[in-house]
């Protein structure tokens, strides 16, 4: 069986920029690398083609029928798919080593990649799953997903949220935790696939909420990609610098390669919107 890091690197899941020539992010940032953690469904077609499934459900479907019609396609996945059901038992293992799984009255996730993991997760587990949207309503399902029943209320019981990745918990601050508070349950553990070491973990901490990690984006992981040759040694060290100071390693790459920021000016719309949006916000004090 591969071990689980070499799944992240295989499936994309973790993909790390070519020498010198870093991602750009949404926010107009720029860092060494992409984390997909819902790749690991099996591939990035496969994974897409669920996401894509998941947006039509959320166009067209009641919330009440959403859970299983999602649950159906995530269980064939774990049945006829290698490497979903290496990820899928590791994390169920993982959870019951570190969790009384008689102490779980529930098991959580939020709209949308959560659900790759959550909902299976509780089948394999035996217990019923609380699907979250984003405008906080939730529907309850059975371990089966035979059954399903919009809440509003659901009185002191013990919940695990299962999610794909943890940043710095935003959206448990924002949605999955309000959410569970105002049915009159709490959140009392946390576990997801890949914590990208970001403080998201001692925010959830500070809420009262046991968070756990069955992948961390950390030395060892970077460690690996050199192992297998996925990187050199100038690789480890702008992960191991980006790690220790985000925005002081890229600004520190910009003034270096001045050029970078002008061949991202001159390329695909994409590239030259989070180019433009970096220099006019000033995101790494370049003017300085």
């Amino acid at each position: 069986m591969k071990d689980l890091m070499s799944l992240l690197f295989e499936t994309n899941a973790f993909k790390i920029c070519e020498e010198n020539k870093p991602f750009w992010y949404t926010s107009g940032k720029i860092g060494p690398y992409f984390v997909n953690t819902h790749f690991l469904y099996g591939s990035e077609n496969d994974a897409n083609e669920l996401l894509d499934f998941i947006n039509e459900q959320l166009a067209t479907e009641d919330k009440t029928n959403i859970p299983t019609n999602i649950f159906n396609k995530v269980l064939q996945q774990y049945e006829t798919n290698e490497i979903f059901k290496t990820v899928i038992d590791e994390l169920k293992t993982f959870i019951e080593e570190k969790i009384p799984v008689e102490n779980i009255d529930y098991i959580s996730g939020g709209e949308r990649r959560d659900w790759y993991f959550s909902n299976i997760i509780a089948y394999l587990l035996g217990k019923p799953h609380i699907t979250i949207y984003k405008d906080l309503s939730t529907v309850v399902s059975t371990c089966d997903f035979t059954e399903n029943t919009e809440i509003t209320h659901l009185e002191s019981k013990r919940v695990l949220h299962i999610a794909d990745l943890l940043n710095q918990s935003s959206s448990y601050v924002r949605a999955w935790v309000p959410a569970i508070k105002q049915l009159g349950s709490s959140i009392v553990w946390s576990t997801v696939v890949v914590d990208r070491m970001q403080g998201g973990s001692e925010t959830l901490t500070n809420m009262g909420i046991r968070s756990l990690s069955l992948l961390q984006i950390d030395e060892t992981l970077f460690n690996k990609a050199l192992e297998l040759n996925i990187i050199n040694e100038a690789g480890l060290a702008m992960l191991n610098d980006f790690t220790k100071d985000p925005d002081g390693s890229m600004r520190t790459f910009l003034l270096e390669h001045p050029e970078f920021l002008e061949n991202a000016l001159n390329s695909d719309e994409k590239t030259a919107k989070r180019a433009k949006l970096c220099i006019e916000s000033n995101l790494y004090n370049l003017n300085d």
